[in-house]
């Protein structure tokens, strides 16, 4: 890949996160502007009406530190994912946010939960997960890169915390894990293994080697008696011909 397919690759795969973040900012600013708490959109586990939060609630934040704080991750790892998981980023980034969305209404407290948060958690630990499940080189990079920069994200998922559902972090990270595993399978071109030239061509594997190419498969005994007896497949060959 050139320069210039690198440099095409890149703005493609930041496109979207950009795009996302930015309808954060707008619907935070019209809230701001208006004057309007629009928390009781958020997530209300276990009761009909939240439902709707799981849609909405990542798209809502309690003041500018808030919104803050989830968009640089937000962008990073959105931006991450598109470049180099490109079959399954988007997939990801639904499965992903449902999925949390989803698992908090079941098992989160019985307050509103709003923020996008447990979707960061949720990108994050796909692509951490993603390097143990499918470890090659590419994706074990990526995920200590992760730990490096958000290692410290994990405090998060402890519960206890005033004012912070960490149940979206622990819930987001477990449909990460679960993202990572189901797509395991669905390797991009630069992880599937490359096949050497003759490999395919079945001539360049027909040359004299040094050893022959069966000496590790004999033991010790085979090879000692053909150097004793070179000739004896043919002496019999010869002897059954006299009669």
């Amino acid at each position: 890949m050139n320069t210039q397919s690198i440099g095409q690759r890149f703005l493609e795969s930041v496109a979207l996160p950009i795009q996302f973040v930015a309808l954060l900012w707008i619907i935070h600013t019209i809230q701001f502007i208006l004057g309007m708490d629009w928390g009781y959109y958020g997530l209300y586990p276990r009761e009909i009406s939240g439902l709707r939060g799981i849609l909405s609630a990542p798209l809502l934040h309690g003041d500018w530190a808030h919104l803050l704080s989830n968009s640089i991750p937000l962008l990073m790892m959105g931006s991450m994912i598109m470049f180099f998981y490109r079959r399954v980023a988007i997939p990801t980034f639904v499965m992903v946010y449902i999925m949390t969305g989803l698992l908090v209404w079941l098992f989160g407290r019985s307050v509103y939960h709003i923020g996008a948060s447990g979707v960061v958690y949720g990108l994050v630990a796909f692509v951490f997960w993603t390097g143990i499940f499918r470890r090659n080189i590419k994706s074990i990079v990526l995920s200590l890169i992760v730990v490096f920069y958000y290692g410290s994200m994990f405090l998060g998922i402890l519960p206890g915390q005033e004012g912070i559902s960490w149940e979206s972090h622990l819930l987001g990270a477990v449909a990460g894990i679960f993202t990572a595993f189901w797509f395991k399978n669905v390797i991009e071109e630069d992880e599937k293994p490359k096949r050497f030239s003759w490999e395919d061509d079945p001539k360049a594997l027909e040359q004299d080697y040094f050893l022959d190419r069966d000496i590790f498969d004999k033991t010790k005994q085979e090879r000692l008696r053909e150097s004793q007896h070179p000739h004896d497949e043919g002496d019999r060959w010869f002897r059954s011909d006299l009669f």
